[in-house]
């Protein structure tokens, strides 16, 4: 199957997700941005779209659109329209894996890094990490909880959020929708609505 060159959803075949490990993911960012969501990093079937989430069964786009951050019920490759609502997506690690549990906590941490960088450079209002692991590790907190995160990075306020992914049976449909809810209703509340 050859590969979209629109926003329309296709599968890819079993030898483009193999050939996905080694393809990087395209960030959907800007200045002046309310919020920039950060996964851990792209899987193989985002990594094989080219587009964020995409893997049918993750609860990112479904909870978003209910919570109120989407008009409509997106997709992932849907994430460039994102940027029309002043958010964006981005990841901790760059490197493609089969799962997260593939990056080793050095490759966290480095990732941690750089992604401070890039939100000192972008200056989004909101930086919302979804997986707690991931993040007690790229930002050295140990003990954190999701919700609002005590530091910052430069101006931007951190929020951390439960990873979205169908895998993570840690949290349910209402689990996220509340938690995501309480990130929507602070974005508001900032923004003067």
């Amino acid at each position: 199957m050859a590969r979209s060159t629109t926003n329309t959803p296709w599968k890819p075949t079993k030898t483009q997700l193999a050939a996905a490990k080694t393809k990087k993911l395209r960030d959907v960012i800007g200045p002046g941005l309310d919020v920039v969501f950060c996964g851990i990093n792209p899987g193989l079937y985002s990594a094989a779209t080219g587009h964020h989430f995409a893997r049918p069964g993750n609860r990112f786009w479904p909870t978003l659109h209910a919570v109120g951050f989407t008009p409509r019920l997106f997709t992932g490759f849907d994430d460039r329209a994102l940027l029309d609502l002043r958010l964006g997506v981005t990841n901790i690690v760059g490197r493609t894996t089969a799962t997260a549990d593939e990056l080793s906590p050095d490759e966290l941490r480095a990732g941690g890094k750089s992604l401070r960088r890039k939100i000192l450079r972008y200056q989004p209002r909101y930086l919302a990490v979804v997986g707690f692991v991931a993040y007690r590790i790229a930002f050295d907190a140990p003990k954190a909880v999701g919700g609002p995160q005590p530091s910052r990075i430069g101006a931007t306020n951190v929020w951390l959020l439960p990873n979205p992914s169908g895998l993570n049976a840690h949290h349910q449909p209402a689990d996220l929708h509340r938690l995501f809810s309480e990130l929507q209703s602070a974005v508001s509340a900032s923004s003067g609505f």
